[in-house]
């Protein structure tokens, strides 16, 4: 299995755990997982930006992996995480990169190119859009709309019930998990239609292996992570969207001004729940390139790894290669 040069980094009160790959002096590009997922749901993109020069930075997020995962929800706010990445930076002699997050890391990319408009050259998101600051925090929305159904966000809430389910069947949580959001495979979302105080996961088959999209040594990956370090940390991003409504009140009303990448499946039910943000995306970020990949779900870069490549090492080359990016 192809493995990046590994390094722990001590930032912003924490270890974080990172995997480099490519030449020392190319220039440097993040990548940023979400959840469930880890480092190597990038594997064809570190491969494929390395083999093009690039120093390629991929951490395990806070909460994940070998890195820090404090028990405390309030330690996993966006800004929190953002400095996670900010002090990394710092610590690599970083002037300008290019930061790439999906998922729960997309919100995070989007977030550094407000906070750092000089250091974030260009920034590119998979799957969730940027929309600005909302009006509102998200999860009062979702407490509206689903005060007698069940909404896994919502179960998310109660400290220890969502990662202690998780963490009966780590692997089949990621098989559900996986193919639940998964386009090649016909999967559909996991909010489902039950009563509100149901577990998520009682009534979900096991499908037995992984999508097509992953390898039984992929996904052997996953299953380590997530035994290695539980799921308390990465649900604790789930229990802050007050809080990151509160922290990103500084950013009200700023636009992302750097070229910006944006790529999304056409069966991932993210588009259809953020339909409405991915029409105002223009509107904040105007210099965003959109594209939507045919016979794809949630998990993007792996399901259509040769076409997210393609579309990200043609961004790059475009906007990001240049003489003052170092």
């Amino acid at each position: 299995m192809f493995q990046p040069d590994h390094q722990m980094l001590d930032v912003n009160g924490i270890r974080l755990s990172l995997y480099t790959a490519g030449p020392a002096d190319g220039l440097p590009i993040w990548l940023l997982h979400g959840f469930p997922e880890c480092w190597h749901s990038w594997r064809h993109q570190i491969r494929a930006l390395a083999a093009a020069g690039y120093r390629v930075h991929v951490p395990e997020m806070r909460g994940y992996g070998y890195s820090s995962a404090p028990k405390d929800p309030a330690a996993y706010d966006l800004i929190t995480i953002c400095a996670d990445i900010q002090a990394a930076m710092d610590a690599l002699g970083h002037q300008q990169v290019a930061m790439i997050g999906h998922d729960w890391g997309a919100p995070v990319a989007w977030h550094l190119a407000l906070l750092e408009p000089q250091r974030i050259k260009v920034v590119c998101a998979l799957s969730v859009p940027f929309g600005g600051r909302p009006k509102r925090p998200a999860i009062e929305v979702m407490r509206e709309l689903y005060q007698d159904r069940f909404h896994y966000i919502l179960y998310f809430q109660k400290p220890g019930l969502a990662e202690a389910e998780m963490a009966e069947n780590v692997s089949r949580t990621l098989r559900i998990m996986m193919h639940g959001m998964s386009g090649t495979d016909g999967g559909s979302t996991l909010v489902q239609d039950k009563p509100a105080d149901a577990r998520w996961l009682d009534d979900r088959s096991d499908p037995g292996v992984p999508p097509q999209w992953c390898s039984a040594e992929a996904f052997q990956v996953y299953v380590d992570t997530f035994e290695r370090s539980g799921f308390h940390g990465p649900v604790n991003w789930y229990r802050n969207f007050e809080r990151n409504w509160e922290r990103t009140a500084p950013l009200a009303g700023q636009h992302i001004n750097q070229p910006a990448l944006f790529i999304i499946g056409d069966a991932d039910p993210v588009g259809e729940l953020e339909s409405y943000t991915i029409k105002k995306m223009p509107s904040v970020v105007p210099r965003v390139e959109q594209h939507v990949v045919a016979h794809c779900g949630h998990w993007i870069q792996c399901e259509k790894p040769e076409s997210v490549n393609t579309l990200l090492l043609e961004f790059l080359a475009r906007e990001f290669n240049s003489s003052d990016s170092k």
